[in-house]
């Protein structure tokens, strides 16, 4: 079966493929990238308005792959793994993300998820860990992120950011919204977080 989302995995993985890292490089050579694709009822989430401007702060090379996320918003299912009870309301109406693959995805697979993660502006996103180890490539710049007892440090657009199994780690936005491509494997793909941090909005 051929769907309109054959294109987002199409330019989901020649974008990864074109990454010069060797966790990145290692991740694409492990996937295996028939997947068969699953029929989703779209779902939106408030997040999505950030979207236009991330497409706007991406470098050239993303424009197709973002271009496409924005045009097929309404038809993509978008998701969230908190609730206000967890992260607070702010935190809710500026955060999801979109799984392209995985246990949940446009497309199955049960070794690996892939997606996309939406944090609009002025947004924590604190201390949490998991058992699945995460490699992050941030497609806007000026996201500050942290892992383990380290501080935060701020990474560009195309940097590639790799949170551990079990490790805490953070993120928070600046002025402008964070669009950014993620890779979940070696644990449970639908797990949620254990959150270890305190909630603050803002960058405190």
């Amino acid at each position: 079966m051929t769907t309109k989302f054959d294109e987002l995995l199409e330019r989901f993985h020649a974008y990864l493929a074109s990454v010069g890292d060797f966790l990145v490089q290692d991740a694409v050579a492990r996937i295996g990238w028939d997947m068969p694709a699953r029929e989703l009822e779209p779902h939106s989430l408030g997040c999505l308005r950030h979207l236009d401007r991330a497409a706007e702060l991406t470098p050239a090379r993303t424009k197709q792959l973002v271009q496409f996320l924005a045009q097929e918003r309404g038809e993509s299912r978008w998701g969230q793994t908190y609730g206000e009870s967890d992260f607070g309301k702010a935190f809710i109406d500026n955060y999801g993300w979109l799984e392209v693959f995985g246990t949940r995805g446009h497309f199955a697979n049960d070794e690996v998820a892939a997606g996309v993660l939406i944090l609009g502006p002025d947004i924590v996103y604190p201390d949490h860990h998991h058992v699945a180890e995460e490699i992050y490539i941030p497609l806007t710049g000026g996201t500050e992120w942290r892992m383990g007892e380290d501080s935060f440090h701020k990474r560009e657009a195309g940097e590639v950011v790799y949170h551990a199994s079990k490790v805490n780690h953070a993120m928070r936005t600046g002025k402008e919204p964070l669009l950014a491509l993620y890779i979940w494997r070696g644990g449970p793909l639908a797990q949620k977080s254990t959150i270890t941090g305190t909630v603050t909005q803002g960058r405190g």
